[in-house]
């Protein structure tokens, strides 16, 4: 298959699991703005009002943890399972499967932009302003969206093999939401796992996206580095587990 078909095959993709998620829904795309929004008013209220914190612009500073988590929660598990769901797909068309979890992560990038925006726009509304360090944002988000399909990669063939692995993913996520700082900042973790939280991706994002939006400064380039060194790395390792596990995947789904 030429490198035009992979293209064309990975936007017809995402276009159809855009459209199957939003169907026969009232709210349509407007999902992807309510949820955030919710969650960050509930957090708000509880973080200001019943324990009150010292952060005049808690909302932009909840929502900076929310978004870069929203994301890689929804996509890794629609990445786990993009094998499994498109079951009949793969039997009747001769796909290139490493496109099917590919296309599942990178179809909630529609979404992820139009929280981005959310985030961005309420950032101006609370006094912040555009500085040159807004450069780096697309660079950050294209490292976690290699991350998240890294990790897919790994997880959906695991998946076709080990039906229960969605569980564990999900619950993963769970786990997650607490690990990464979305209602805290750096400056609340212990010195002794101050390393180790940066060495969680989405951590590291939500770290680099504060820095820039918040204090207006540049991201710290240890903190990037492994940022990126992980994201890479973990992207390579997805390929190859994929290549690996790919050639009896047919035989269990």
């Amino acid at each position: 298959m030429w490198k035009g078909d992979y293209s064309f095959l990975l936007w017809n993709l995402i276009q159809k699991d855009f459209k199957i998620r939003y169907r026969n829904m009232s709210l349509g795309m407007f999902w992807s703005l309510l949820n955030p929004l919710v969650m960050m008013g509930v957090l708000t209220f509880v973080f200001t009002v019943i324990f009150p914190n010292q952060n005049p612009h808690f909302a932009v500073f909840v929502l900076c943890g929310l978004v870069p988590y929203n994301f890689f929660a929804m996509a890794f598990v629609y990445g786990t399972t993009s094998l499994v769901d498109n079951t009949n797909m793969i039997k009747r068309v001769p796909v290139p499967k490493l496109v099917i979890p590919l296309a599942a992560v990178l179809a909630n990038c529609l979404h992820l932009v139009i929280q981005i925006g959310l985030l961005l726009f309420l950032a101006l509304l609370y006094g912040y302003r555009p500085n040159i360090y807004w450069f780096w944002l697309p660079i950050i988000w294209g490292l976690e969206i290699a991350f998240v399909c890294g990790l897919s990669l790994i997880t959906a063939p695991l998946t076709v093999y080990i039906r229960d692995t969605r569980y564990v993913v999900e619950s993963a996520n769970t786990v997650l939401f607490w690990l990464v700082p979305i209602m805290y900042g750096f400056s609340n973790i212990p010195a002794r796992f101050a390393d180790l939280y940066v060495l969680n991706p989405v951590a590291a994002l939500v770290l680099i996206l504060r820095t820039i939006l918040l204090d207006a400064k540049p991201p710290v380039y240890g903190t990037l580095m492994k940022l990126a060194f992980c994201s890479v790395a973990t992207l390579g390792v997805g390929l190859f587990t994929f290549t690996r596990l790919k050639r009896r995947l047919y035989d269990f789904l």
